[in-house]
């Protein structure tokens, strides 16, 4: 019995998703700075490091529905 294929909005709702991040990701310029800090980290790294946190869960949510 062949798999299911799947769903086309899913599809696209998870690469819009991916999408999302990866421009995010790549716009320098919204996190180029050091204000505000968390619990003394500069901006710049703690936000790359949400995005890559972001970027994990994205691909677990696809992996799981099948993507």
């Amino acid at each position: 019995m062949p798999a299911e294929p799947p769903r086309t909005g899913a599809r696209v709702v998870t690469g819009l998703l991916f999408l999302f991040i990866a421009v995010v990701a790549l716009w320098v310029p919204i996190y180029n700075r050091i204000e505000p800090a968390l619990y003394g980290i500069p901006f710049f790294y703690w936000f790359q490091t949400v995005w890559i946190l972001a970027a994990a869960g994205a691909t677990a949510i696809a992996y799981r529905l099948g993507l």
